[in-house]
């Protein structure tokens, strides 16, 4: 199969999936009332300042106030007008401790670096990044940086010289891959744009009364088009005909040597299903994932670290025990590799392979789970295996893992476990719906679910379905069944 990128659309929920070669390599969620700020820039407010901890918490108007370490501090936050021209002498500046450089009350232009998880606020950083198509700004870093995926050096140099003779002095990039081979007048065109965000965000700061959004990320799928969206892909497929003519119009100002290979899905299938990729989400969400020689893995999630235990299930193998027991390991390791990534997860991880009792098979293992991961774009540090077959590893933590935004503590087992959150079973079942409309008889559609479910459904989707009754030309009826687990739904006709 194809590389391409597949993006679903059901009400207020954005999904996108990244396949490569028939693998799902790369999974986001995005709801409307939940999105995420990462990228967002704010005109903060100083609320504490911990000398012991070389830090302060910024007030950005969130729930918890943000959190900004000293070696993100950066002194434009005392001269919020200073010029892009000028920020070089800024950097050059000396560097004292946080009590020195921040006091409570003051106004302070940040970033959100990375998203609030659990019980911590967002951490924040004074050195602003600013995404475009081809290129990163970065205002307050004198830098140039080329992909690492860009191996030609003829073409580094060219990027790197092309950037160096117009960029604003003391200030930086980073080229991106979709860069290579790009015309001068586009890197330029990007430049430009940057540049001007960058100069309105400042305007803005200035007369900002904090806490204050001067700036939005793009919202997932349009992030998505822009940063997953490369030449390397076939094409591009969206279900919804408004993200269709949205994603399009992006495209076309920003990337139109790429709008041929944007495509509306309409067939019959829900596009998830239809490129096999809802029942790979189903995987990510089971505590136990079977391997095709009848193995399979257990994933645990504690507070402090996921624990991942391999096993040999079905599979009783044709020679001896150790050369079963390297064969499931081997087989793991990608399956493994394979759950990190689609799962987004993040933290300390160990890993308990079968025990293998040559040092040679372990190595082999060992060896095999390097290379596994030499593929994924998310920082790992991994530690030799051991002679019980334990591996340590970490994974930086970008994002909150899948089973933490799909899924809630379980009322049913007093948090000991998790099930499906009431708005994702809302979104199934109008999958469903869509998905059984052909077969469907009778004149209304009768839905029964639990009464969290069904709130969702006549509140917050109540537009979604007014579309699904003209879609199926029936009318639909929503039945609240407080016996019901919040899992469980029924749907059937009437009339």
């Amino acid at each position: 199969m194809s590389n391409i990128l597949v993006i679903n659309s059901t009400g207020n929920e954005s999904r996108v999936a990244l396949v490569e070669n028939g693998i799902i390599t790369e999974f986001y969620v995005e709801r409307e009332r939940e999105r995420g700020i990462v990228g967002h820039v704010f005109s903060g407010r100083v609320v504490r300042v911990l000398p012991g901890m070389q830090a302060a918490f910024v007030d950005i108007g969130q729930e918890k106030a943000a959190f900004l370490y000293v070696s993100d501090v950066h002194d434009l936050n005392d001269e919020p007008d200073r010029s892009v021209a000028t920020l070089g002498q800024d950097r050059r500046r000396g560097r004292g401790p946080i009590e020195e450089r921040l006091e409570e009350g003051q106004k302070v232009l940040v970033q959100v670096a990375k998203e609030p998880i659990g019980t911590k606020g967002a951490r924040v950083t004074n050195h602003i990044s600013l995404p475009g198509r081809y290129l990163v700004y970065m205002p307050t870093v004198d830098h140039v940086g080329i992909s690492r995926r860009i191996e030609d050096e003829g073409e580094r140099e060219r990027l790197k010289g092309l950037i160096e003779e117009v960029r604003p002095p003391g200030s930086g990039f980073i080229v991106r891959t979709a860069s290579e081979k790009v015309s001068d007048r586009h890197i330029h065109n990007d430049m430009e744009v940057l540049i001007k965000v960058w100069e309105e965000i400042l305007a803005r700061h200035e007369e900002s009364r904090p806490p204050q959004l001067l700036y939005k990320e793009l919202d997932l799928m349009l992030r998505a088009t822009r940063d997953l969206f490369t030449t390397d892909l076939e094409k591009l497929v969206v279900d919804d005909a408004a993200q269709f003519n949205r994603i399009e119009s992006f495209v076309q100002k920003y990337m139109p040597e790429a709008l041929g290979k944007i495509e509306h899905h309409v067939g019959p299938a829900p596009i998830f299903d239809a490129y096999g990729i809802e029942i790979e989400i189903s995987r990510a969400l089971a505590r136990k994932v079977w391997l095709k020689s009848g193995g399979y893995i257990v994933i645990d999630h504690t507070e402090a670290l996921t624990s991942i235990d391999v096993n040999t299930g079905r599979y009783v193998g044709k020679n001896t025990l150790e050369d079963t027991i390297v064969k499931i390991n081997l087989e793991a390791v990608d399956e493994i590799v394979y759950q990190l990534r689609l799962r987004s997860i993040g933290g300390l991880i160990i890993i308990d392979f079968i025990d293998m009792e040559r040092v040679s098979n372990r190595e082999k293992v060992f060896s095999a789970l390097e290379q596994a991961l030499e593929g994924d774009k998310v920082k790992t540090n991994i530690l030799k295996i051991s002679e019980f077959g334990l591996v340590e590893m970490t994974r930086k933590r970008v994002r909150e893992s899948v089973v933490q935004f799909l899924c809630e503590e379980c009322p049913y087992c007093e948090g000991k476990g998790y099930v499906k959150g009431s708005e994702t079973v809302a979104y199934e079942i109008i999958r469903e719906v869509l998905r059984e409309a052909s077969a469907l008889a009778g004149r209304a559609v009768v839905i029964q679910a639990h009464p969290d479910v069904a709130a969702v459904l006549m509140e917050e989707e109540h537009e979604s379905i007014g579309q699904l009754e003209r879609l199926t030309d029936r009318r639909i009826r929503l039945l609240p069944n407080r016996s019901y687990h919040v899992e469980q739904y029924e749907i059937t006709t009437d009339g």
